[in-house]
């Protein structure tokens, strides 16, 4: 029994607070019983809030042929992987009608929700505020909206549920599941120690400057999108939606090896017409290519190194995965992405880029590429600049339109067309684009100051919690 982790419990005791009849080891960990201890006397969730999801609307048929339906898609639709962050994550959001939005009350979004995921990426809350009002969600995110009863501040309540005490509590009921998933009924009994009235004032005021650094942030990368397409005269280009172009064989099939009809169509040509009028290269020109691994779900563990899908990256950022993998079963120090390195998806959301700032410990899967830079002819972040711009979001279009699980292959992405401006251009954009990546790097610091603090003011009182936040922030 030596250097074994060990909890003796009496039957009667297991049978406290566990309608599941949970037995499983994991659930009775030391790390767990001791998180539990602070949050004595605490309410649960069905004391202070009213739940909702997409279900509470009507049956899953009905509600199912309501999202499906055949109007154009407008409200963004909030889904697992766009919560537990503080805040929404708004890359990749899907969309539905808003014939749909209105016949889904029950799961649009008002001022200061808060969103939890209860399948897949799980853990963690985000707070919905003025920029995501009358969002709709779908069936594996829950709405929580606060009663009011306890004068319970809506920022202090998310950043609780991003700090261990939040996470650790949804990590104890997922346990044992090959596929994390939480029950509304689970939900309903998590534990929310809350603050006073003066330290969630605090909470909420850094949380609002956290966002503001985003806002900024993305402000920054928009006036950087909007002066490459000025500087490529592009900027008042509106592409054509004719979707009729006649070809003879020698410049469709022979030329291109493309049958597909929406390969054609004429606002690609017009692209092409667009990179023409200014100096360009091939992809394959500027960067070399590496790919890396697809172990198999079978690898997939929830400690180890980080193993980053798609799903986890945005134009913007890397967010923290799910899923790790054992470091001894893979060559790391081959498949790190290092600083610089531009990360680029060629499967399922193809075509978003992302710039490593530093040295990675993590490894990415096979739908992500790593470009590295072999000219001096272009800057990293201007390159990341362009492959997520219009241009190149057009040519991954063309070449990965038409399936149902859209996929860029390597051979196709090497010969994406990438205008070069003259060095001075390059050198501005890029700062711009710096100036938006601090932002989001304070931003991030000031949550996890955040959540630091909570996690103090439980454990140690919230005297020293506002002194960290005094002195970190």
């Amino acid at each position: 029994m030596e250097g074994l982790e060990v909890t003796i419990y009496r039957k009667s005791e297991i049978l406290i607070d566990n309608e599941e009849f949970r037995l499983d080891a994991e659930y009775y960990q030391k790390q767990y019983l001791q998180l539990y201890s602070y949050l004595k006397n605490s309410f649960m969730l069905s004391q202070i809030t009213e739940m909702s999801d997409l279900s509470s609307n009507a049956s899953f048929a009905t509600v199912s042929g309501i999202v499906h339906d055949n109007n154009p898609k407008i409200i963004p639709f909030i889904r697992s992987g766009n919560v537990g962050d503080t805040f929404i994550n708004e890359t990749d959001l899907e969309l539905i009608s808003s014939e749909a939005h209105y016949q889904l009350t029950k799961s649009i979004t008002k001022l200061h929700d808060v969103m939890m995921a209860r399948k897949g990426k799980i853990g963690g809350a985000s707070i919905i505020l003025e920029d995501q009002v009358n969002f709709n969600c779908n069936e594996n995110v829950i709405k929580l909206t606060l009663n009011g009863k306890e004068n319970i501040n809506p920022f202090y309540f998310t950043v609780f549920f991003n700090s261990k005490y939040g996470k650790k509590q949804v990590e104890r009921l997922a346990t044992g599941n090959v596929q994390p998933w939480v029950s509304i009924f689970q939900i309903r009994k998590l534990k929310f120690k809350n603050a006073s009235i003066d330290f969630g004032k605090i909470i909420q005021d850094v949380i609002i400057s956290a966002y503001t650094k985003v806002i900024l942030s993305k402000n920054k990368l928009t006036d950087s999108h909007s002066e490459l397409s000025k500087l490529l005269g592009i900027n008042k280009w509106i592409p054509t939606n004719k979707n009729i172009a006649i070809k003879k064989l020698s410049q469709s099939f022979l030329h291109t090896g493309r049958l597909d009809a929406e390969y054609y169509q004429p606002k690609f040509d017009e692209l092409i017409k667009k990179i023409d009028a200014v100096k360009h290269d091939r992809l394959d020109n500027l960067v070399n290519f590496k790919k890396s691994i697809e172990p198999g779900s079978e690898a997939y563990q929830t400690e180890g190194i980080p193993f980053i899908r798609v799903s986890d990256i945005s134009k913007f950022s890397i967010s923290e995965p799910e899923i790790h993998l054992n470091r001894n079963e893979f060559d790391l120090d081959e498949l790190k992405p290092k600083k610089d390195t531009i990360l680029l998806s060629k499967d399922g959301s193809v075509g978003i880029a992302y710039k490593v700032e530093e040295d990675m410990d993590v490894i990415t899967s096979s739908a992500l590429l790593h470009l590295k830079l072999k000219t001096k002819e272009v800057l990293p972040d201007y390159l990341t600049l362009v492959l997520n711009s219009k241009l190149t979001q057009m040519q991954a279009e063309r070449d990965a339109g038409g399936s149902i699980i859209q996929h860029w292959r390597p051979d196709e992405i090497k010969q994406v067309l990438i205008p070069i401006l003259p060095m001075d251009a390059q050198k501005e954009l890029s700062k711009q684009i710096q100036q938006s990546f601090k932002l989001r790097k304070e931003s991030k610091h000031l949550l996890e100051v955040a959540k630091k603090a909570v996690e103090f003011a439980i454990e140690e009182g919230e005297a020293k919690a506002m002194k960290y936040i005094k002195e970190n922030s």
